[in-house]
């Protein structure tokens, strides 16, 4: 299969390295198209990213609010704390941090005086920017930016929100009752997929400890580095949360018909697509969440599961506990009240970013937590 791509720098420097070494996993080229230092699409400054996709965050406050409610009872949940820790992976520029922070700071300043928050980011562009967006609270002795997750969190929660969707996979197909890996190669001078052995028979693991079998022809990813995240981050909080909001579904709803060709998606300037050889290092790279695996990776290490339920549920339980009154702001007009509502439709509507997302919440260290975010409506 011919690309057709556009050239950048990044797709100069994959072409040389297939050449000199060979084919490399998709996962390895994934990676550079996201994180690569110089050329990957994340080490651009965020406002780039708009002209891609919109988040969640970028729709209205309440996404943050609504999240600190959450935070605050998690804390009192561990018993108030006098330190409770919230780690934020993949912040970005700090835009949800500062939601959080603020929001806690004006209308949960019990919470708020427990708290620490870190802001955790691999791009040195984005973190440069923490200083200023987030510098009341940097000030206040409440946060720190980071490149990566405190070692240890004696009391907290980890969270994430559109993070493990575009940590590199593996992808694979079946064929005569097997699994091949996908590998990136070159024809001529066009990136193309070519077929080959497993790199790691981790791949294999991954897909037996959750008893996927495959139709010959099937696509799939494995999404080993999700499961090494999850890992990590159960093995560096001692009593706590990790909450994910993502895209995604379980092994079940993951792994069929629905889904033949994979779940692997290019986002750019709001277009979605799957010519993923196009443009190296210009456009976002996602794949589904497997939430089933981060279930049986995090019990390995600790983690357990607490709940999933989709973003609208857990954003209308969390604002049905005040009658919404988080979506409001002192002096607001009538017509500046409507537009907010407006807006938190479209973070719950059921085609929208409500069911599409989901929130996946597991504890540590805890007995039975109930958190509100989880409850039925």
């Amino acid at each position: 299969m011919r690309s057709g791509a556009r050239a950048t720098p990044l797709s100069a420097l994959l072409a040389r390295r297939i050449r000199e070494h060979g084919p490399i996993t998709f996962a390895e080229f994934m990676r550079l198209c996201l994180y690569d230092e110089r050329h990957g699409y994340y080490s651009r400054p965020e406002a780039r990213r708009f002209n891609d996709y919109y988040t969640s965050v970028d729709v209205h406050p309440i996404f943050g609010r609504l999240l600190a409610r959450q935070l605050a009872e998690m804390w009192q949940q561990l018993g108030a704390p006098p330190e409770f820790c919230v780690a934020e992976a993949g912040a970005g520029v700090g835009r949800l941090a500062a939601q959080i922070l603020d929001f806690a700071a004006r209308e949960l300043p019990d919470f708020y005086a427990a708290l620490q928050y870190v802001a955790v980011e691999i791009s040195p562009a984005r973190r440069a920017e923490h200083i200023s967006v987030l510098a009341p609270h940097v000030s206040a002795g409440k946060t720190v930016s980071s490149a990566q997750l405190p070692a240890r969190i004696p009391a907290g929660c980890i969270f994430s929100n559109e993070l493990l969707d575009a940590l590199p996979v593996h992808r694979v197909v079946a064929a005569n009752g097997a699994l091949q890996e996908i590998y990136v190669d070159l024809d001529g001078d066009d990136l193309t997929e070519r077929p080959g052995p497993l790199s790691t028979p981790a791949i294999a693991a991954y897909f037996a400890a959750q008893s996927i079998a495959f139709e010959d022809g099937q696509q799939a990813e494995a999404g080993l580095d999700a499961c090494r995240w999850i890992e990590d981050a159960a093995s560096r909080l001692e009593r706590g949360f990790v909450l994910t909001v993502d895209y995604g579904h379980e092994a079940g709803g993951l792994y069929n018909e629905d889904h033949a060709r994979g779940t692997l998606l290019a986002y750019e300037r709001h277009r979605v697509g799957e010519n993923w050889f196009d443009a190296p290092g210009e456009q976002d790279l996602t794949a589904h969440v497997n939430f089933t695996a981060l279930d049986r990776w995090g019990s390995r290490a600790g983690l357990e599961r607490t709940g999933l339920v989709t973003q609208s549920h857990f954003l209308v339980a969390l604002a049905q506990a005040n009658q919404l009154a988080d979506l409001d702001d002192p002096g607001m007009s009538e017509m500046d009240r409507i537009r907010a509502r407006l807006l938190f439709k479209t973070l719950i509507h059921p085609e929208g970013l409500g069911e599409t997302f989901h929130v996946f919440i597991q504890h540590k260290g805890i007995e039975h937590p109930r958190l509100t975010g989880l409850q039925r409506l």
